[in-house]
């Protein structure tokens, strides 16, 4: 039998506000939404094409809810990757999504920490395949 990680649960405010966080400032699809009674709900979503996905369940206890915004204390928490950092980075910037720093160049790629709706630290990654071209597609016109 193969191995691998499934879900990752991440304690959220509310179902409603955190799928459409999820499936509109970071397009991911919603996978499941299935109700459990007592306001509970079995909620799933995740990139397209991934098969990692996200837990998204409401805190139900005070401490549960004191640790919404602090999940991995202070640390990167998530990690997605992309094909197009770009286009994925002005997307994330039209939907007010916060960034902790500007884009920049690593060995493995080219990448720039967010926060999600509660202040979870994600990293955006493209990871490194070919020479590194840091530079904007704006950025390139302009100069040409």
């Amino acid at each position: 039998m193969a191995n691998c990680i499934a879900a990752v649960t991440l304690l959220v405010r509310d179902y409603d506000e955190a799928i459409a966080f999820f499936t509109q400032a970071l397009r991911f699809e919603q996978i499941e939404d299935t109700p459990l009674g007592a306001g509970k709900r079995w909620v799933v979503v995740a990139p397209q094409r991934s098969q990692t996905r996200l837990l998204l369940a409401k805190a139900s206890t005070p401490e549960q809810g004191r640790q919404i915004s602090n999940q991995t204390g202070g640390r990167v928490f998530l990690f997605l990757h992309t094909e197009n950092f770009w286009e994925d980075y002005h997307h994330l910037q039209s939907h007010e999504v916060h960034f902790t720093e500007e884009p920049r160049q690593e060995a493995y790629g080219l990448v720039v920490v967010f926060q999600d709706l509660y202040g979870n630290k994600w990293d955006l990654v493209q990871p490194q395949q070919l020479p590194p071209d840091t530079e904007e597609p704006e950025a390139k016109q302009q100069r040409v």
